[in-house]
């Protein structure tokens, strides 16, 4: 079941020349616009490729169904988080307080600024999230998270890490979800970034005290 499960949301083949690559962002490009437009409900293969201009069959050729292709779009904003949470995270020139407090800025700031596709994607995590290979992602950003962790709550258990690791990070996925719901000011956002950032920051201060 597995097998079959990982292979369903795979790409069929991967392009490996430059016209070949073009016609995946193309259908990248589209399946985003008919995701934000149509929601994830509406979401078919079909008017994917109509919107990329390229045949059913073309598409096929490298996202077997709208599972993979939705799977490709979740697995690209995965790696994005992990890129964000790793360059920031992981960044020694500056105290780790300060580097959450970036993080939560630039977190809630992309939340709001690509609402529209992650509440789709969201819609449509029934289809691929239990796949091995949407564990492994998630998996990639729980070990920055974790390390981060280890290094501003050195003297803390193994359990209040892991705690205070998955509050934040719920924390920040939930709210910032519902606040993206609705159109912000840059202003707003920061606002906004800067209490709940405040509120984080004093969460690990109090714990480091213990």
């Amino acid at each position: 079941m597995a097998d079959r499960r990982s292979r369903s949301v795979s790409s069929r083949k991967h392009p490996k020349q430059a016209r070949s690559s073009d016609l995946v962002a193309a259908i990248l490009d589209a399946a985003v616009q008919v995701l934000a437009t149509e929601g994830a409900q509406r979401f078919t293969t079909a008017r994917v490729a109509e919107r990329a201009g390229v045949s059913v069959g073309s598409l096929y050729q490298y996202f077997p169904n709208k599972a993979a292709i939705l799977f490709r779009l979740q697995s690209d904003e995965w790696r994005r988080t992990s890129e964000l949470l790793r360059g920031i995270l992981e960044n020694q020139a500056e105290p780790p307080l300060a580097r959450l407090r970036a993080l939560v800025h630039a977190f809630i700031r992309s939340e709001c600024e690509e609402a529209a596709i992650r509440g789709a994607l969201d819609d449509a995590a029934p289809l691929y999230r239990d796949a091995p290979e949407a564990q492994d992602a998630r998996a990639a950003g729980e070990g920055i998270i974790a390390a981060f962790m280890r290094e501003v709550l050195p003297k803390a258990s193994d359990a209040t890490r892991d705690l205070a690791g998955e509050l934040i990070t719920t924390t920040l996925s939930e709210v910032g979800k519902s606040y993206s719901e609705e159109p912000r000011s840059v202003v707003e956002i920061a606002a906004y970034a800067d209490a709940m950032a405040d509120m984080f920051c004093a969460y690990l201060a109090r714990l480091a005290r213990r």
